[in-house]
């Protein structure tokens, strides 16, 4: 019955408490006839979940000022699975963010078709590139988590949990568009917020799901940058436009 089923949900952890990170059974009741009753964490005595009577517009507000409820709330009590598509497309703006600037440095207006050719080949460059570099920055994320905090990251399903969280967190990236629409209308200067912001996303979703101190992700973050800056370095050795 309903009562079987709460208690399965409970044991697999289904739903989070936003505001102390314990294991509920249920966001909410349902008494029938449109009454609903938010359920009551048993722990810290507040709502499991506040945010699901809020308009997505204020959930996504607080998510960009990285309050941890908003994540947990996006993390744990959703079932948002756009993090693939999401990671995709900002490596995709990446890419060709990349791509103009080296378009612009070679100023070549050459309309031969060997030409267009070089020039597409050079957009799939960049993309496997920037690839390249999102997954290093991951596996020094991991690396170092797996490392200080191997209880942490037991299961497959908690190296997937952690995943999804950075993807998601990386969200700040589509800030690129507009870069990418207006095309020369952005600098350095902007750029390196962008890549502030997602940083301090990524230590906040590092920190929610695995419930940690500030200390911890940002040192993960730290050493995922190392390791990404190592790959730009090999590449540059190489004699590549990165």
């Amino acid at each position: 019955g309903p009562g079987v089923l709460s208690r399965a949900m409970a044991a697999l952890g289904a739903y989070r408490c936003i505001e102390c990170n314990r294991e509920a059974a249920e966001l909410y009741r349902d008494y029938r006839r449109g009454v609903l009753r938010i359920s009551i964490c048993k722990s810290c005595q507040k709502p499991v979940d506040k945010y699901i009577e809020y308009d997505p517009v204020i959930i996504l507000i607080n998510a960009i000022l990285c309050k941890a409820q908003a994540y947990r709330h996006i993390l744990f009590n959703t079932k948002i699975n756009i993090h693939g598509k999401l990671g995709i497309f900002c490596l995709l703006c990446e890419a060709y963010l990349r791509w103009l600037q080296l378009q612009d440095s070679s100023q070549n207006t050459d309309p031969d078709d060997l030409i267009r050719y070089a020039k597409e080949w050079d957009f799939y460059r960049m993309f496997g590139i920037a690839s390249l570099e999102q997954t290093s920055f991951l596996l020094g994320i991991f690396l170092t988590l797996r490392w200080m905090k191997p209880e942490m990251l037991k299961t497959k399903s908690d190296f997937i949990l952690l995943l999804k969280a950075l993807l998601l967190s990386s969200y700040g990236k589509l800030l690129l568009i507009p870069a990418v629409i207006w095309e020369h209308d952005y600098t350095p200067l902007c750029l390196a917020f962008i890549k502030v912001f997602v940083l301090i996303s990524n230590s906040q979703a590092i920190r929610v799901t695995l419930n940690l101190n500030r200390m911890l992700p940002w040192l993960a973050i730290i050493f995922g940058l190392i390791l990404e800056n190592g790959v730009v370095c090999l590449f540059q050795k190489m004699g590549w436009d990165v």
